[in-house]
C-alpha cells in the first residue's frame, strides 16, 4: 500500500503564484487512500479519553464521521450561520478578507464532556481557535485535534498552543 503523502495531489501556482495547493480530494477518490486516512487519524486517537469528535463542515464531516462510527463516539457539526435548526451558539472568526461566523446546536456537547475536534487541514488554526472557543462555552473540554494535512509555515499549530494537536501529514510550507 502507498504512503498516505502520495494520495495527496499538489497543484502548484493555485490559488495564486508561489503556493502549492494540498488536496485532500485526491484521498477522497482512492479507496485505498480513504481508508489510510481514517485509520491514521484514528491512530492519533490511540491512548485519548473522549466522548465526542467534533467537525467543522464539511471535510471536518468526511474525516470525523467514519472515526466517531468506528469508536463508537457521538459526532458533533459545526456549520456556518444558519445552517442549524435548533437553538445554536455562535463565534465570529476572522479570515484572510473578512470574518465568517460559525454555529454548533447549543445542547451539542454537555459541561464534562471530553471532545476531540478533526478536520483535514490546519493552516492559520483560526477556524480551530473559533470551535475550541464554542466547545468550551459549552463546559466541554478539548483533549485532542487531529487534522490529516498540516501547513506548517501558516503556524496554526501556534495558534492552538496549550491543546494537544497532530497531523498525520505535515507540509513545512504554506
Amino acid at each position: 500500500m502507498k504512503k498516505i503523502e502520495e494520495y495527496v495531489r499538489s497543484i502548484p501556482d493555485f490559488p495564486e503564484p508561489g503556493i502549492i495547493f494540498r488536496d485532500v480530494t485526491s484521498i477522497l477518490q482512492d479507496a485505498d487512500g480513504l481508508h489510510l486516512a481514517i485509520d491514521l487519524l484514528q491512530d492519533t486517537l490511540k491512548d485519548v479519553d473522549f466522548d465526542v469528535v467534533v467537525g467543522p463542515e464539511s471535510r471536518g464531516f468526511i474525516f470525523g464521521v467514519p472515526v466517531a462510527y468506528n469508536l463508537h463516539k457521538a459526532f458533533v457539526p459545526v456549520r456556518k450561520k444558519g445552517k442549524l435548526p435548533c437553538e445554536t451558539v455562535e463565534m465570529e472568526y476572522d479570515l484572510e478578507y473578512g470574518s465568517a461566523v460559525i454555529e454548533m446546536h447549543k445542547d451539542s456537547i454537555k459541561p464534562g464532556q471530553r471532545v476531540v475536534i478533526i478536520d483535514d487541514l490546519i493552516a492559520t488554526g483560526g477556524t480551530i481557535e473559533a470551535i475550541i472557543k464554542l466547545v468550551e462555552s459549552l463546559g466541554g473540554e478539548v483533549v485532542k485535534i487531529s487534522f490529516v494535512m498540516e501547513l506548517a509555515g501558516l503556524k496554526g499549530r501556534e495558534r492552538l498552543s496549550g491543546y494537544d494537536v497532530s497531523s498525520v501529514i505535515r507540509y513545512e510550507g504554506k
